[in-house]
């Protein structure tokens, strides 16, 4: 059996890759958060640690944040920031960050799915507070 040819081209793969992206992020907007390993609004994408480092950066760290259509350009969440030491690489340095994305990810994700933490259109909010744009600093001691 032969088909009919297309009325319409076929999208490239990677259009059709995006616009799938697209459209389960909106269907669950909200609901979905990541932690990426950089301060946002700091170093989104790939390379983090040594964009941070090769910059001169005293510090970096990790954030949690809603996840939306624009790469990690969603609300932050909550953040925890390191310092960067005299003999850090990215390596190094990532290490220590991933043993703190290990606390503030499950964290994050419980305020959410205990009704504290909402994504609304002008932000994030916890207990009906809005989050500064970098989110809350997890506070821990060296």
């Amino acid at each position: 059996i032969r088909r009919p040819p297309r009325s319409t081209p076929k999208p490239s793969s990677a259009a059709s890759d995006v616009y799938k992206r697209q459209v389960f992020i909106n269907a669950f907007m909200g609901k979905l958060v990541n932690v990426h390993p950089s301060l946002l609004p700091n170093y989104p994408g790939l390379n983090t640690h040594q964009r941070a480092i090769d910059n001169g950066d005293k510090e970096a760290g990790a954030t949690v944040h809603y996840v939306t259509n624009e790469l990690d350009g969603g609300p932050p969440i909550l953040q925890v920031s390191v310092p960067i030491e005299s003999g850090d690489d990215a390596v190094s340095l990532a290490a220590r960050i991933l043993d703190f994305e290990h606390v503030i990810f499950p964290e994050a994700v419980n305020w959410h799915l205990q009704g504290r933490l909402v994504h609304e259109a002008d932000g994030a909010y916890l207990d009906s507070k809005k989050l500064p744009p970098t989110g809350t600093l997890w506070e821990w001691q060296a």
